[in-house]
Formats: structure tokens, sequence, C-alpha cells
């Protein structure tokens, strides 16, 4: 079972850009679909990227020509490239794993298709 641990959080001012990395142990990336999620206190958590094991992206309309995720099989890491932060990016960001084959794109944005998960970083955009 993939273990995944996120890095990469921290405070930035809006406009700015950071980079998630999700690093991946006990087995090798490319065998999953990965997705990218935030959450906010009082809110339904919100799917913002998805990239396949075909390594085809998919993004959230929130987030569409501002993030970017992309994998490095060698570091067996993922990765979320956020450019012009807005104030509503703040959120827990986590990563996570599907193992499963023929999962819908559709599904990819759901929580329930996803059975391991990251600890979660926190980003916080100043206004």
């Amino acid at each position: 079972q993939v273990q995944l641990v996120e890095s990469g959080g921290g405070l930035v001012e809006a406009g700015g850009s950071l980079r998630l990395s999700c690093a991946a142990s006990g087995d090798t990336l490319s065998s999953y679909n990965m997705g990218w999620s935030r959450q906010t206190p009082g809110k339904e958590r919100e799917f913002v990227a998805v990239s396949t094991r075909s390594e085809t992206r998919y993004y959230g309309d929130s987030v569409k020509a501002r993030f970017m995720c992309t994998r490095d099989n060698a570091k067996n890491t993922v990765y979320l490239q956020m450019n012009n932060l807005r104030p509503e990016d703040t959120a827990v960001y986590y990563c996570a794993a599907d193992r499963h084959f023929g999962t819908s794109v559709g599904s990819l944005f759901r929580k329930g298709s996803y059975e391991n998960w990251g600890q979660g970083t926190q980003i916080t955009v100043s206004s």
C-alpha cells in the first residue's frame, strides 16, 4: 500500500506561487491515478486536479490555467504547481492515490475513489 506525504504548504500573498509535493513510498506512483483536493472548514472537499496513470491531467474549473499537476516517476513524486494564487485558494491540500483501473474521470473528482491519502498541507493566501 502506498504512503503519501505532502509538503510545500505555507503563507503566500495573492498573485504568488507555490509548489506542493506529494512523495510516495511503499509502491510506485506510476501505478496510480493521483488526485489533489482541498478543504476548508464547513465546505465540501473540492478536487482541483487529477493525473491519471497515463498522465492525462484534468483540472477543476476554479483552478484551470492557474494550477498544473506533474509527476516525476524517478522521484516517485507528484507535484501541484499553483500560480496566481487567490485568497479563495486558502485551504488544506491533500494528495490521494487510486489504484483501480477503469475509474472514470468524473469519479476521479470524488473522494470515494481514493484509497490512500496524505496528511494534508495548509495553504494560506493573504489579500
